[in-house]
């Protein structure tokens, strides 16, 4: 039987202890990556409902919701839990650090399972879980267990279907207030149990579901790219900062459509979100027409044979889209309400003017094209180019 001191102590380890750190060289997740579309909600309406999240904000660290990973477009991964572990398959989520399962698969406590009793849960953009912070073993690739790791384990949930829960890795901070009796603390992620930064691989696709994508702790893989890995420090400005947030500006072709400002790198959203004056100068110079059916702008084949790069520029690097990386995938139209053979510019409105601290949104549009480092110990994020940045593939 604990006391209640022993009890308290057990629970402030677990939930904001030191972390351990697991020297290795890499563990890798394989990643699912899953386009679905149901409900008659569509993809712009998931990214707006997420984009709505991020900035409900506040300066003391407090607010009503965090962002959930967009539903209908999801990179999956699946991990075991306790031990014999249980399998769970949990969407990856950058944009949010609570890590918790019982949506679909059951919870099954086993030896290594212990009841806080702390209340906890995560009121989404456009979804919610409640429920009881367990700890336990969670067993990743190649055998690699972390013992003693906070879970959610959802009494009810809404809003996450067809998974299990969720795998948060975002900044800790995103857990302020998920403690129903501690509201002022912060909880543990696995990211913090790994002493090198975790890097994201999600190859360019056509189809609904893909296997390609990898999600890995330790130390970066040079095959999976062909330059070096330019490292930036993450933003201070709010909200921008509460998540994966950077500096960058961006040109199409010589024109600067967005001055250097702070806005995030962001795996759960979909397009690629920019400030209404930059997204205003991009419609102007590429020619755009907004088309009401996908609220994405359209353009004709002559346009875009005369599409200039789109270029991202972060630290002293230039990061470039190519005409074809600014398109969403034309095979794909109908997952979008698009008609066949139309083509759709990726880039979307923020519904702000650039200085509101969220200024653009390098979403999965971008992600797909680069390779992704997130390094906690050292507040930074680094990117490099892959054999797949100028693919031609949509």
């Amino acid at each position: 039987m604990f006391s209640t001191a022993s009890l308290l102590t057990l629970l402030a380890l677990s939930i904001t202890g030191s972390p351990v750190e697991v020297r290795n060289s890499r563990i890798t997740l394989p990643i699912t990556r899953r386009l679905k579309f149901s409900n008659g909600t569509n993809l712009v309406q998931q990214d707006e409902a997420r984009l709505a999240a991020f900035k409900d904000y506040s300066p003391n660290g407090k607010r009503a919701h965090v962002p959930l990973a967009n539903d209908y477009r999801n990179y999956i991964v699946s991990v075991g839990i306790g031990d014999p572990p249980t399998i769970y398959n949990l969407i990856v989520d950058t944009g949010s650090a609570n890590t918790w399962v019982g949506a679909s698969t059951r919870y099954t406590p086993t030896r290594t399972s212990f009841n806080t009793r702390q209340p906890v849960g995560q009121t989404y953009g456009s979804a919610s879980f409640t429920g009881m912070l367990w700890t336990d073993t969670i067993t990743f690739a190649d055998g690699l267990a972390l013992t003693r790791m906070p879970i959610g384990v959802a009494s009810t949930s809404w809003g996450v279907t067809d998974v299990d829960g969720i795998l948060g890795i975002g900044p800790a901070i995103t857990t302020l207030g998920t403690l129903r009796n501690s509201p002022e603390e912060t909880i543990q992620t696995p990211r913090h149990h790994f002493s090198s930064p975790c890097w994201h691989f999600f190859p360019p696709s056509t189809t609904d579901t893909d296997d390609d994508g990898e999600l890995s702790f330790g130390e970066t893989d040079p095959a999976m790219y062909i330059r070096n890995i330019a490292y930036t420090p993450t933003t201070a400005t709010g909200p921008s900062a509460r998540y994966w947030g950077i500096y960058q500006s961006i040109t199409y072709g010589s024109k600067e459509i967005l001055r250097f400002t702070a806005g995030i790198v962001d795996c759960g959203s979909t397009f690629l979100w920019i400030a209404s004056d930059a997204y205003d100068s991009y419609q102007t110079a590429t020619g755009a027409d907004w088309d009401p059916a996908t609220s994405l702008l359209t353009i004709t084949l002559d346009q875009y044979n005369a599409l200039q790069n789109l270029d991202f520029h972060i630290g002293h690097n230039t990061y470039s889209f190519t005409r074809n990386a600014q398109i969403w995938p034309r095979s794909l139209n109908y997952k979008i309400y698009g008609d066949d053979g139309a083509i759709y510019l990726v880039v979307k409105r923020i519904g702000k003017h650039s200085g509101s601290g969220l200024d653009f949104i390098n979403g999965y549009v971008f992600l797909q094209r680069f390779y992704l480092v997130l390094d906690t110990s050292r507040s930074l994020v680094g990117f490099a180019t892959t054999l797949l940045t100028d693919a031609t593939t949509n």
